[in-house]
């Protein structure tokens, strides 16, 4: 199966028609269509709230999932359904696959459009089948044979805690979490917590048998900071205890030339689209990485995630 051009597949309405019916009667054709394309934008169907939103994603993937082991900030709206990552409004947030730094990750993602930014904002896209392909064949295999390894610090005050990453404030239930999902936990002096995690860079999606880029090595990597919080982030740390970093999956330094030529092969991927109200975007979350570009306005954009999937 080859990837269409087409990403996303815009899917718009005939006219005032529910989507929660266009799921009903129409699940194995939009399915279909998402395993070929990657990500499906569905327009112009009167999805009023979030409470429609989430019968979309019951519709067409069953139960949402619970945000666990948390990379961004973000908070609940109603039930599993969530904010987008809030971040700053002028930062970008760079390509990645929902959850691929863990053991077991959704395999569908959605958006819903609640209020479209005044400029840009888009939830950008990239086929995980076209990055690989675009890597240099030396850097696949290297990445192929070797893993990648993500270490996350939580350093209390700095980022994101430990209590709010694993939702819980007991420690032995932090190990007991790390334990069963193949994450090494050491804690640090002064209520600190490091985790290192050993991952495939390359993965065969389940479905389509289709081998795909799926990690979180160049999202994670220093070198993906903004100029002037990489810098101060490294001048408050030495790399080991960085918030985030990654390596190949031996511990060996990935070189900045070679994570540079990744994140080349996400933008020389990636397509765009603008935000209208009540749209909803679904992603196959292995054949499609995502990222949001800086924006203004008042930017609204509920997110869900379901499929839960365990190599």
């Amino acid at each position: 199966m080859s990837q269409s051009t087409a990403l996303p597949l815009v899917i718009e309405s005939d006219g005032g028609e529910s989507l929660a019916e266009r799921v009903k009667e129409q699940r194995g054709e939009l399915r279909a269509a998402l395993l070929e394309h990657g990500a499906l934008l569905l327009r112009g169907f009167p999805v009023r709230d979030v409470t429609a939103f989430d019968a979309v994603v019951r519709g067409l993937s069953g139960d949402p999932l619970t945000y666990t082991e948390r990379s961004s900030p973000r908070h609940a709206i109603q039930g599993q359904v969530y904010t987008s990552t809030d971040y700053p409004p002028n930062e970008e947030i760079f390509l990645h696959n929902e959850n691929s730094y863990q053991q077991a990750w959704p395999m569908a993602l959605y958006f819903y459009c609640v209020q479209p930014p005044l400029s840009l904002g888009a939830t950008s896209l990239a086929g995980t089948r076209e990055v690989l392909a675009g890597l240099d064949p030396a850097v696949r295999d290297e990445f192929t044979r070797r893993d990648w390894r993500v270490v996350r610090n939580f350093h209390p005050g700095i980022g994101l805690s430990w209590q709010h990453v694993f939702d819980t404030e007991d420690r032995a239930a932090v190990e007991a979490y790390c334990a069963a999902n193949d994450i090494e936990a050491m804690w640090l002096p002064g209520g600190g917590l490091r985790t290192t995690a050993v991952r495939k860079a390359v993965h065969t999606h389940p479905v389509s048998g289709e081998r795909v880029w799926f990690n979180h090595a160049a999202f994670f990597h220093v070198t993906t900071l903004d100029e002037v919080i990489r810098d101060g982030l490294l001048e408050m740390f030495e790399e080991p205890d960085l918030p985030t970093n990654t390596y190949f999956g031996d511990g060996g330094r990935i070189p900045d030339d070679v994570i540079a030529h990744v994140r080349d092969c996400y933008r020389a991927a990636t397509t765009r689209f603008d935000y209208r109200r009540h749209d909803v975007l679904v992603i196959d979350n292995m054949l499609t990485s995502h990222g949001r570009e800086p924006f203004t306005g008042s930017r609204e954009i509920a997110v869900a995630m379901a499929e839960p999937f365990r190599p």
